[in-house]
């Protein structure tokens, strides 16, 4: 972070304790003698990725929310077959949900050739609610030498397609080498590890054993659910941002502490700025982040939506100096839901390339304002927002239901003033909840029947659970006959 102070003692003693800060809201070390790219899109991604692959001589570590059985799908499976035949120890992870329509015929030349394949938390009796918990991360990590961590999944939708005119996704990675490689290998052990039996230690490149390869500061930053690692760290940073924090992000739901800490930040003459889509694959989703607009833009916080395709790229740039990219959205259901996977870059001139990228950016992005009468409006109009959505995967309906809970609940404790782009939030809440209750009235069953099963089935599932757990403490007793069984 750009931290000033005319003593050069007290200023090296503040970046000291910075950087201690950072490390620990992150759960993160500072990893320093790598080096880092920026990569732009599909376009520049899907080589580098196949090029890497091609290169393995050990190891192909590949876990992404969603890989489509599509050509490019196809393509990445068939590259990593033939790594497989070849002895390459492939290891892929997916998620059950976001992988769904792909299913495990995407993946059956893989199997055949070798490589081992596995679905992140597909549902399961004994966890009703398991399936809430997602993997959302995107990365591949190749021999130990070159990591990748990104936003993109591997979709022909990332691609576009220019002939129907469909512009591709606007989507931010980067490309890693070094010792912070070992940090996106053990990222990926971690998920592993939560689908089944463990990698073998020797699967794994050591740090040490890794070479430098620049002089880039970073950290991995490897989050798991409920453990709000980088909420703390997003909220430090715009607490610690002195100048500039730019953020772009695919999903911005505001959640009113993050929010006060945006607000907090551009009343101190920060220049807070946020882009977000202007055509969304969840329309839902995107309506419900406008109605949030309005007490960012009172406190001084820049708003942008972009006017191309899909914006799902999640990346920050503080101060010139730091900067992130990766997989978390600014949502709860990133921050406390899934396993995400992000890097925290500390170096001068990566931080410069994305503050170049950002203004490029926004240059192709209209910006949000307040008018006269105080409506959210784009700068120049008169109009509300209204915009077009763009098909594509449902991954962030969680974060919808969310905004929506935050709105209804807003309206119902009076604890903050609505805007008008809440109004249509109100109104189907509130037909929704009259629409219940005349069920309930009418038709008590239709009300009863399905909490009683979800009890029958929650009931179970715990029955189940605490089964597994006594036999877990009985096999104890019976390995140490001097601990007791309960």
């Amino acid at each position: 972070m750009n931290l000033r102070c005319p003593d050069p003692a007290a200023e090296s003693v503040l970046r000291l304790l910075a950087g201690q800060a950072l490390s620990r809201a992150g759960g993160a070390p500072l990893v320093t003698g790598n080096s880092a790219r920026i990569l732009k899109d599909a376009a520049e991604h899907y080589p580098a990725w196949l090029s890497a692959i091609a290169s393995a001589r050990r190891t192909v570590f590949f876990e992404n929310y969603i890989f489509a059985d599509d050509d490019v799908g196809r393509e990445f499976v068939a590259a990593l077959s033939v790594k497989a035949r070849e002895g390459v120890r492939v290891r892929v992870i997916y998620d059950w949900l976001g992988s769904f329509a792909a299913g495990r015929r995407l993946w059956r030349p893989l199997l055949e050739a070798g490589g081992e394949v596995r679905a992140f938390n597909p549902p399961r009796l004994a966890s009703p609610l398991g399936w809430l918990t997602r993997d959302h991360r995107k990365m591949l990590a190749v021999d130990g030498r070159i990591g990748f961590v990104t936003g993109l999944c591997v979709s022909r939708k990332w691609l576009g397609d220019r002939p129907k005119g469909i512009a591709p996704w606007r989507d931010t990675g980067m490309e890693v080498r070094g010792p912070g490689v070992a940090g996106i290998e053990q990222a990926f052990a971690q998920t592993w590890s939560a689908t089944g039996p463990a990698l073998a230690t020797e699967e794994l490149t050591a740090p040490e054993g890794m070479p430098e390869a620049g002089d880039v500061a970073l950290r991995v930053l490897a989050a798991a659910p409920n453990l709000a690692g980088l909420y703390r760290l997003d909220q430090l940073i715009a607490a610690m941002a002195r100048r500039t924090l730019w953020l772009t992000d695919a999903y911005f739901v505001g959640v009113a502490p993050y929010v006060q800490a945006l607000r907090a930040a551009a009343l101190d003459s920060v220049d807070v700025r946020l882009l977000v889509p202007g055509a969304s694959d969840l329309p839902l989703v995107s309506s419900l982040s406008r109605s949030g607009y309005r007490p960012l833009l009172e406190a001084g916080v820049r708003v942008f939506e972009w006017n191309g395709s899909m914006l799902h790229a999640k990346t920050a740039v503080a101060d010139g100096r730091w900067a992130r990219i990766g997989s978390t959205n600014l949502n709860l259901s990133s921050w406390l839901g899934n396993y995400e996977l992000d890097v925290a870059v500390e170096d001068g001139r990566f931080a410069a390339a994305m503050e170049t990228m950002y203004e490029e950016d926004i240059a192709n992005a209209t910006e949000i304002v307040l008018d006269a009468r105080r409506r959210v409006c784009p700068a120049g109009a008169k109009t509300s927002l209204r915009r077009r959505s763009v098909g594509g995967s449902a991954s962030r309906a969680a974060a919808g239901a969310l905004r929506i809970g935050n709105a209804v609940g807003a309206a119902i404790t009076d604890r903050r003033v609505l805007g008008p782009a809440e109004a249509g939030i109100m109104s189907g809440a509130a037909l929704v909840l009259l629409a219940v209750a005349l069920i309930g009235l009418l038709w008590p069953l239709a009300i009863v029947l399905p909490l009683a099963l979800l009890s029958a089935w929650a009931g179970a599932a715990l029955l189940m659970r605490a089964r597994a757990l006594r036999g877990v403490a009985q096999q104890s007793a019976t390995d140490d006959p001097g601990k007791p069984a309960g």
